[in-house]
């Protein structure tokens, strides 16, 4: 099994949720965008979709995924956090006047109930609600309703909250290795460092505490963390 980070690069984010490549001027939030590739020797798996950032007017992923000799018609599955648009929009190449998904052929798994909320928030700037609406009538969509469960025998999920009410985050594991998702309930490293409730979730509390007891959880299993949003890192391993 291999797991590997596709990085999109290194942004800032205003307060418009509009994402600008960084450099020395940019003002805002900052973060990286890197989904990850899962490669269990059966499927191919993406864990979140990144941002759809184009380069050279191609998905950036298609240039990640061709580095390990991928192509997207081999990704079997896609799990998706939660439905924020810097987690869905690599689903979709919008470089052309007509949209076409970036995954035809694969599968892709939503919380059901995380869909509802979106659904909800039709005023927020934290969704893309065309690119949602793209992906749910031509996706192959498995709709997940449970708090926790297998998606293989290598991939577990449990809905935490946290960042949104019903994101979710995934474990991989074999006989020797445990890579764990938490995606933005534990998107960069430092968020173990600093014990804080993030104003910027839905439920900064829940995931505060969450962060404290998995981090007990990695050092004592040696967990490898993947961090889609930390800038220097992909990986944390314990």
């Amino acid at each position: 099994m291999k797991v590997i980070a596709l990085k999109e690069g290194n942004f800032s984010v205003n307060k418009e949720k509009e994402f600008v490549f960084l450099d020395e001027s940019s003002k805002g939030i900052k973060m990286s965008i890197q989904p990850f590739l899962v490669m269990t020797g059966t499927e191919n798996i993406l864990l979140d979709a990144g941002l759809g950032w184009l380069e050279n007017h191609q998905p950036k992923i298609f240039a990640n995924l061709s580095e390990h000799e991928i192509q997207p018609s081999q990704i079997d599955k896609i799990l998706l956090s939660h439905l924020h648009k810097d987690h869905i929009s690599g689903l979709v190449n919008t470089s052309a006047e007509e949209w076409t998904l970036n995954f035809p052929d694969a599968e892709i798994y939503i919380q059901q109930r995380e869909y509802e909320f979106a659904l909800s928030k039709k005023g927020s700037l934290s969704f893309d609600f065309e690119i949602l609406d793209f992906i749910i009538k031509n996706a192959e969509i498995i709709w997940m309703n449970e708090d926790s469960g297998n998606i293989s025998t290598e991939i577990t999920f449990q809905v935490t909250g946290g960042h949104s009410p019903f994101h979710q985050v995934f474990w991989i594991k074999n006989e020797e290795e445990i890579y764990f998702f938490g995606a933005d309930n534990l998107p960069q490293s430092a968020y173990l460092k600093y014990h804080l409730a993030y104003k910027t979730d839905f439920d900064g509390k829940t995931a505060k505490d969450q962060r404290i007891e998995w981090e007990i959880l990695a050092i004592k299993e040696h967990w490898k963390v993947l961090l889609y949003h930390d800038l220097e890192q992909s990986i944390l391993e314990f």
